[in-house]
């Protein structure tokens, strides 16, 4: 059972007392946050608040991003390989290689069920994959959102002992579909190039984190919760370090569905996706599902971090001068699980297959145009609809003759959204939603 610092039963401020309709209301909660980050008023952990001002500015002028959290493209030599920081194979069949990243190849998927496999699924790594002993392993719950005095420790084994909870949900990085603002829209985003490989669907086991925060001891009057990783140090290239990746919860969120994540498609975590155990955040972009995960501090007040204020925001033209408030929820993709410029056999016919997601409901309807969008046809689902999960999708296609074409997969999710055939820029090319132009060649 977890090990505290104070007796196991539960006082006046603990988690026995109703919380506040505000703390468990999400958006009041992000437009307070972010009104006491602007004023000043926030609690920053760890980092001055003249650093953080200053890598705010540089955010907005696209510099730090572009040169701390992302590395050029490698090229990829024919076999398997590795990259700097990552733990597990990486084959060109499957990997593009981005450096200290490894972006999965779409049409790597095909065939494979709704589940990625674990050796397919992308890597998105801050600084390095950190390889823990399971058996050392413990997290610390702390902060003045707990129970005056308390913390709780907890080792791998304890929360196995708490009531499990599996669920099918993707996990997937901000800038998924970076790359297409400039090759679609001609505009420039700092940050790694992905294509639409930083994402996968896993079946994740663990336990929920409002079940360890009420263990912990929660006050009715927590607010926020940041899980803090175990992977080294962030340190950006004008040698500002900003310590451990961290970034807060809403209470409300974080009662919700979040899990604390030991298995992976009925495995233990690999080093690379966490292990011993990560966050899981369903829907949210892949920042808040931290890996490797330490500690967690429960706060009374709203928190902030350099991951929810210089990074994972939006910034540019289209967005306030301070940028946005922080990032939450994904948003909607879609993409065809074909190489790019594949070539097809014109004389044959074709099943095209992809998938589809998004963060704010099921996919409710595919729509493929095989002809640059001239003209639609709907697409075969073949998942039912789920929040936090894709659905695999199909259309069968005979191309009238030979020459290039370009397809487009459009997705509307159970909230009644489409994707665009534009994404309003940001300055770090975060939640690229618009239609993907794919092109293939009939010969």
């Amino acid at each position: 059972m977890p090990r505290t610092d104070a007796p196991s039963d539960t006082s006046s401020e603990a988690s026995t007392e109703p919380l506040s309709a505000e703390s468990l209301n999400e958006s009041v909660h992000d437009r307070r946050r972010l009104r006491q980050w602007l004023a000043g008023e926030a609690r920053a952990d760890g980092i001055a608040r003249r650093d953080l001002l200053r890598l705010l500015a540089a955010a907005g002028l696209a510099t730090t991003a572009s040169t701390g959290f992302a590395s050029a493209a490698l090229a990829a030599p024919g076999g398997t390989e590795t990259a700097p920081g990552i733990v597990k194979p990486l084959p060109e069949a499957w990997f593009t290689n981005r450096g200290t990243n490894a972006e999965t190849r779409f049409e790597a998927l095909a065939g494979t069920g709704h589940h990625t496999p674990t050796d397919r699924f992308f890597v998105r790594n801050h600084t390095s994959t950190p390889v823990l002993d399971a058996h050392t392993w413990t997290l610390t719950v702390w902060g003045d959102g707990l129970a005056k005095g308390r913390a709780a420790e907890f080792g791998l084994d304890d929360l196995k002992r708490l009531p499990a909870t599996t669920r099918s949900a993707f996990v997937e990085c901000a800038g998924n579909g970076r790359s297409f603002f400039t090759t679609q829209q001609g505009q420039t985003a700092s940050g790694t190039a992905w294509t639409l490989g930083a994402i996968g669907v896993a079946r994740w086991r663990g336990v929920r984190l409002g079940e360890v925060l009420r263990r912990a001891g929660l006050r009715r009057d927590a607010v926020d919760v940041l899980p803090r990783g175990l992977d080294p140090d962030y340190v950006t290239a004008d040698g500002t370090n900003l310590g451990r990746v961290r970034r807060p919860l809403p209470l409300s969120k974080a009662l919700d569905d979040v899990l604390l994540a030991y298995e992976m498609n009925g495995e233990p975590l690999p080093p690379d996706h966490g292990a011993p155990v990560r966050v899981l955040v369903p829907s949210w972009v892949g920042i808040a599902s931290i890996k490797w995960v330490g500690d967690i501090e429960v706060s009374a007040q709203p928190l902030y971090s350099p991951w929810n204020t210089d990074f994972y925001r939006l910034f540019g033209d289209a967005y306030p001068a301070d940028g946005s408030a922080p990032l939450t929820r994904q948003t909607l993709k879609s993409a065809f699980e074909l190489p790019w410029n594949a070539s097809l056999d014109a004389t044959a016919d074709h099943r095209l297959t992809g998938r589809a997601w998004s963060g704010a409901g099921g996919v409710a309807r595919v729509d493929v145009s095989t002809d640059g969008g001239a003209t639609w046809r709907r697409a075969r689902l073949h998942d039912a609809p789920r929040r936090a999960d894709w659905v695999r999708w199909s259309a069968d296609w005979r191309p009238a003759a030979p020459g290039e074409y370009t397809l487009l997969a459009r997705a509307t999710d159970t909230t009644g959204r489409t994707q665009p055939e534009t994404t309003v820029h940001n300055t770090q090319g975060y939640l690229f939603d618009a239609v993907v132009r794919h092109p293939v060649r009939a010969v």
